[in-house]
Order: C-alpha cells, then sequence, then structure tokens
C-alpha cells in the first residue's frame, strides 16, 4: 500500500489479448477477482459505507487523519487471473430496436389484506408512512407514534417489497423521534466488505443502470480518445474502481497500441490511521489488472473532501487528453442549503478550471433533497418505493439473501440518512437531473451530443437482457434510465465553454 499522494508505474510488455472482444462483462470479472483472491475484504467495512459515515459527522476528522502517520507496504501481488475470468466475448450483433417512450407513471401504493376474526383489514403501508411523517412535521409526535406501531406490525424485512420498505423507513421514523440518527447512520456493521460486494454483484447482474453507465461512458471517452497517445482520468468518488477494467481493456484494443493511461482517483477520507488507505488498493488493484492488457497505467489516490482538492494534487500535464469523471456520487457533496460556501458548486467551478476534454457526469435523479421534512420524507417514500419494487421483480431466485442483504446496506442506510439526519450530517441529497444540468452551465460547461449509436447499443442491450419494466431514452442530450417510467439514473457529456 502507498501513502496519499504517491504514484504509481507499471509498464507491462508482451501482450496476449488482440481479438476484437465487447468488454461488457467486465465488472463482473473485475469483482470476482476482488472477491477470490483477497482475503482482507472479509475483515474490512465497504467503502459504500464507511466513506459516508465518516463524512456525515458534523466536525470533519479529515484534519486529524491526515496528520497521523503512514507507512508504505508493499502490496501483495495478486494471483494470476484464470482467462475464464476476463471480459467474454459476445459475438452476436447488438441489432437496433427503436426505443419505447414510458409515460410518467404514479407510483401505485400496494393494498394488502389481512384477515383476523373475520375481518378485513385494509392496509396501505406507503400512504401511512406519509401520514406518519406529515404527523412528524407537525409535531405530532403521539400520533406519529401511533402511526409507526401499524406500521410495524405490518411490514417486515423479509416481506414483499411494501412490508421491507416499510421496515427501513420504520426504523428511520423511531431514529429521528428519538434524536438517535446520526449514531445509527455511522453505527458498525457485521457485514464485510466481501459481503456487500457480492450483494452488490447480484443487484448489477438484476439492474442495468450502472453497467450501461459505464458501457456509455467509457466508449464515449473510447472515441474522444482514439488518436491521443495520453489520457488522464480524474474520478470523484472512484470507491472500487469497478468502472475502469472495462476501460484498460477497452484501450488495449485501439490500433497501434494502447495509449499511456493515469487515473486519479478521489474520494472521501476513510476512518482510521492512512485516510486513503482503500483508495489506494483500488489503484493497486487496477493495475495489476492493467498488466493483462499490456497497458502502460500510473494511478495516483487523494482522499479529501472534493471541494478541498487543488490542481498541484493532480499531475496534469497538457499533453493529455484530460478526462473528469463523476458518477452518482456527486449528490453527497453539501449544497448552499447547508454551507454557505456552496461545496458543490465549488467542485464544479473547480473542474471547469482543470479545463477538461470532456466532463462525464451521472446524476442520481431524485426529488427528496429539501429542508421541508414533510415534502423530503415524501418523495423519499416514492423514490424508495420504486427502488423496492424493482429489486422484487427482479431478483433471482435463489439471491434474496443478497437482495436483503443489499436492501439493509445500502437502501435502508440512504432511508435512515434521509429521514432522521439533518444539516452536515444528512449527506444523500439528489436533484433532478434538469437541476444538475442548470448548476453545470452555471460553472462554465456546455452539453456535449451523445453518440446515437451508443445510445442504441445500451437500450438494445437493456431490451435483450433485462426486465421489460426498465427503460432507457434519450432526453436531448441525457441518456436516462428507469422503472416503470420513473427516471432513476440520468448520464451527460459536458465541455468548457469557450
Amino acid at each position: 500500500m502507498l501513502p496519499q499522494g504517491t504514484s504509481l508505474h507499471v509498464t507491462v510488455e508482451n501482450a496476449n489479448c488482440t481479438e476484437i472482444i465487447d468488454y461488457f462483462d467486465g465488472v463482473f470479472n473485475y469483482l470476482n477477482t476482488m472477491l477470490m483472491e483477497e482475503e482482507d475484504l472479509a475483515n474490512k467495512p465497504c467503502m459504500f459505507i464507511d466513506s459516508l459515515a465518516l463524512q456525515a459527522t458534523e466536525a470533519s476528522f479529515y484534519n486529524v487523519l491526515v496528520d497521523s502517520n503512514c507507512h508504505s507496504d508493499e502490496s501483495e501481488r495478486m494471483k494470476e487471473y484464470d482467462t475464464a475470468l476476463l471480459c467474454e466475448e459476445l459475438t452476436r450483433l447488438w441489432l437496433h430496436k427503436p426505443c419505447t417512450v414510458f409515460a410518467r407513471v404514479i407510483v401505485s401504493a400496494n393494498v394488502k389484506k389481512k384477515r383476523r376474526k373475520g375481518v378485513v383489514e385494509m392496509v396501505d403501508l406507503p400512504e401511512l408512512l406519509i401520514r406518519c411523517g406529515e404527523k412528524m412535521a407537525s409535531n405530532d409526535t403521539p400520533e406519529a407514534i401511533q402511526i409507526l406501531k401499524t406500521i410495524r406490525k405490518h411490514s417486515s424485512p423479509n416481506g414483499n417489497s411494501s412490508k421491507r420498505m416499510a421496515h427501513y423507513f420504520a426504523n428511520a421514523i423511531e431514529a429521528r423521534l428519538g434524536g438517535g440518527g446520526l449514531k445509527l447512520y455511522q453505527a458498525s456493521t457485521n457485514t464485510s466488505a466481501a459481503q456487500i460486494l457480492r450483494s452488490y454483484k447480484a443487484y448489477i447482474k438484476a439492474c442495468p443502470f450502472h453497467r450501461m453507465s459505464n458501457v456509455l461512458a467509457n466508449k464515449s471517452i473510447g472515441k474522444l480518445a482514439h488518436d491521443r497517445d495520453k489520457i488522464h482520468i480524474i474520478d470523484f468518488g472512484i470507491l472500487y474502481g469497478f468502472q475502469w477494467p472495462c476501460i484498460i481493456q477497452g484501450l488495449s484494443l485501439r490500433p497501434g497500441g494502447p495509449p499511456q493511461l493515469q487515473i486519479t482517483g478521489i474520494d472521501f477520507p476513510q476512518p482510521g490511521p492512512r485516510p486513503a488507505e482503500r483508495v489506494e488498493d483500488t489503484g493497486c488493484r487496477l493495475i495489476e489488472y492493467a498488466k493483462r492488457f499490456n497497458v502502460n497505467i500510473k494511478y495516483k489516490s487523494i482522499a479529501k473532501n472534493w471541494e478541498d482538492v487543488c490542481i498541484e494534487d493532480l499531475e496534469i500535464d497538457h499533453e493529455e487528453m484530460l478526462v473528469v469523471n463523476s458518477m452518482y456520487r456527486m449528490r453527497n457533496v453539501l449544497d448552499e442549503t447547508v454551507m454557505e460556501s456552496r461545496p458543490r458548486d465549488a467542485v464544479l467551478g473547480f473542474i471547469r478550471k482543470l479545463n477538461p476534454d470532456v466532463f462525464v457526469h451521472g446524476v442520481l435523479n431524485g426529488t427528496y433533497n429539501v429542508n421541508y421534512f414533510d415534502t423530503r420524507f415524501k418523495e423519499a417514500v416514492f423514490h424508495f418505493t420504486t427502488l423496492f419494487d424493482m429489486l422484487e421483480a427482479t431478483a433471482a431466485p435463489g439471491e434474496d439473501l443478497n437482495r436483503e442483504l443489499y436492501e439493509r446496506e445500502v437502501y435502508g442506510r440512504d432511508i435512515i440518512n434521509v429521514v432522521a439526519c439533518e444539516g452536515k450530517s444528512r449527506v444523500e441529497r439528489p436533484e433532478p437531473y434538469r437541476s444538475w444540468g442548470t448548476r453545470n452551465m452555471k460553472a462554465g460547461f456546455v452539453q456535449m451530443a451523445l453518440d446515437s449509436d451508443l445510445v442504441d447499443e445500451v437500450i438494445t442491450k437493456v431490451e435483450n437482457k433485462y426486465h421489460k419494466d426498465f427503460m432507457v431514452y434519450q432526453d436531448k442530450n441525457w441518456m436516462l434510465q428507469g422503472w416503470k417510467g420513473k427516471v432513476l439514473y440520468a448520464l451527460s457529456l459536458w465541455k468548457p465553454a469557450t
């Protein structure tokens, strides 16, 4: 492992991968390798959880953490990759199919009936949740508690989608009423990184959002960089680096050989004496992966609050093609409703100053980032109703444990943060994609046209490989993905305005 700010540089020779392949399944192979070859994942908490739990603290620990002594260990070499784990070849032609236009639908409440002593009891859990939220907003705590008791009676972490969703909202309501939201959100979990990564693997197998975003983003980057000898990718929110194995393999197939690739991985500092340790681990994995494809790669790790990153941290070479990437993590940067310094706009302004060739921006399309609790709570219920319904419809048989774990550790914690945390401790702050577009333009960006062939490829893959209720379509220069007409994710490309 390397101290923060240290660069890794590897040159690899004797490539043996020359066939034309589609690297659609690269993230699965990368995950498989991590889970098979890294025993420490069974003992470490997951980056998905720890980084945001630390960020949610009212007082920043960063200055304390970076003063701790960091030491270098040589990373243990990963075992040789088995050929079967590399991105499998998809030889059939992806035929274009027209995008199905979905009308926006209102998520209907599930009405459950329970017979008790000859009486049919009608229970509408989403409606009960919304009523409970209204009572909390008006400080009618006794009535909120009574409604919560009814919700508890009919909810369960392993029932149908409505019961599961209500269970995690009930946890969050209790935490808010008891004043323990932040403590519960930051509470350590007994679930290891390996367990959560297995559940994440099951999630991306069932849901196309992240994989399809990577297909569009990475192939767009590849097309823009087709004649460049040096490419530098600055990734705000890199986590485990799941986006980059596919682009490494794709660049290795470029006629004339791969370019020199530099990746700068940026993420929030982790708790403990070595705040950059897991961002460095990501770099070590990506470098080992690149060896398989004869890609000359350099990696640098940065563990800071994003608004504190400066140009001197980045080692920019003006001869390189500069790509800035932020995939669905900008929502965790605080906005002007919390801090007068406007960290969210400051990060976008900093990216503009870097003058990148392309800024790839993926956003979670959410409407529950408002200070009015009643409105925020209601919008959160609508949003998570969609997510739980989606998992119930798409989870593969035998994957129920992974589904339950993902709902508990990801959705459940997000719900706690949205419902039971306020101020700086509320770090789940999504905005509608059009609002992000306005922010980007104010920061000095203009939107780039999406490659229609790549959008068609994504549409066809989703239609052929996923549940019929997933949707993909294009709104101007945004690629939108969602479920049953509700837009959940949006992706676009930007460049500095001249």
